[in-house]
């Protein structure tokens, strides 16, 4: 299914949709909300520091365009919500030329209950490099989507990390259609949840070609009432022979009623691959939980610590050293 259209309820995907079946939205909206009215906001936003033109889309107004024709170049790309109670959507187009290098700092911003549906459309040419590194802090009561469909290029690399604490309802979707022939995709994932938040990390990578490498990443920890969802999908193609395709998803449930649905799943037509997947989902280490109170450390903050801890490795792959300092105190901050 294609991006969610706020313009036509028809597209509003109900839990009888497969790849919708943990996601509801049909529950939480039944028909088009009000437009957002217009609206500006100062430059700013959590990767300010590290520079880069700023591109900031508020309340959907105006889609945009990012290109890279040549060199290395860094942007940062703001989407604001600002108004409660309304809808909106935009698309942007990223383009990284033959053996260009992109960087892109991207946040999700909001307050209020918005509604919200986003579309990237990206082209890494063949030896192009693109990361991008998402910041996804919507407010508690929105419902926003977000599609990005990354198509590469030979010997192209991609590389992704998304942290999000998420949304009454909150969906962060990727599709990256993998020629091989050299190309890498790097996509890593982590979500925080407390309260009665929902997020979705759904992503499918179809390698096309021969020789592709693919990494996946993602880790969680829900609290309360929050659910995580993971459906992470690698289809190898017949002809992909080569391929080296790796996925891992792991979460923690810190409470009673918090929830994680994980879906990882390999779809495979070659006969020479090197695939896995591993999924784990439980709780805290209740022995190093005691160690750590035995000598003096109270028990919340070291939940904190184990929680740093095991959420951390998802940080620490983050190879731009300004983003991943501004990840750690973001991961800090909400611990």
């Amino acid at each position: 299914m294609s991006l969610v259209d706020l313009r036509d309820p028809s597209s509003f995907p109900t839990r009888r949709v497969e790849a919708w079946k943990y996601t509801d939205l049909r529950r939480f909206l039944r028909e088009t909300p009000p437009p957002s009215a217009p609206d500006d906001v100062a430059p700013g936003g959590p990767f300010a520091a590290l520079g880069g033109a700023e591109t900031a889309i508020v309340n959907g107004r105006g889609d945009a365009a990012i290109r890279v024709v040549e060199g290395e170049q860094v942007a940062r790309l703001r989407f604001v919500s600002t108004q409660a109670g309304a809808g909106h959507q935009a698309t942007v187009t990223v383009d990284v030329a033959r053996g260009a290098s992109l960087v892109i700092l991207e946040s999700h911003e909001g307050s209020g209950g918005y509604v919200s549906s986003i579309a990237l459309n990206i082209k890494v040419a063949e030896g192009g490099q693109l990361t991008r590194i998402v910041l996804a802090d919507d407010a508690a009561d929105a419902i926003a989507l977000s599609r990005a469909d990354v198509r590469l290029g030979q010997g192209a690399a991609f590389s992704q990390t998304l942290l999000t604490t998420g949304a009454r309802l909150q969906r962060l979707e990727t599709h990256v259609a993998h020629p091989g022939e050299g190309a890498t995709v790097w996509m890593d994932g982590l979500y925080l949840l407390s309260g009665d938040r929902h997020a979705d990390l759904t992503s499918v990578v179809t390698h096309d070609g021969r020789d592709g490498v693919t990494s996946q990443l993602a880790k969680g920890v829900v609290r309360d009432a929050a659910r995580g969802v993971f459906q992470g999908k690698i289809v190898v193609e017949r002809g992909a022979d080569g391929t080296d395709a790796r996925m891992g998803h792991h979460a923690l449930i810190l409470s009673e009623r918090g929830e994680v649905d994980a879906k990882p799943e390999l779809v495979i037509y070659a006969d020479e691959v090197s695939c896995a997947h591993g999924n784990t989902v439980g709780a805290l280490d209740e022995s190093a939980l005691f160690y750590m109170q035995q000598r003096g450390i109270p028990a919340d903050e070291a939940r904190a610590l184990l929680t740093h801890a095991f959420l951390g490795q998802v940080i620490d792959r983050i190879e731009h050293e300004g983003a991943r300092d501004v990840a750690r105190d973001w991961l800090e901050a909400r611990l």
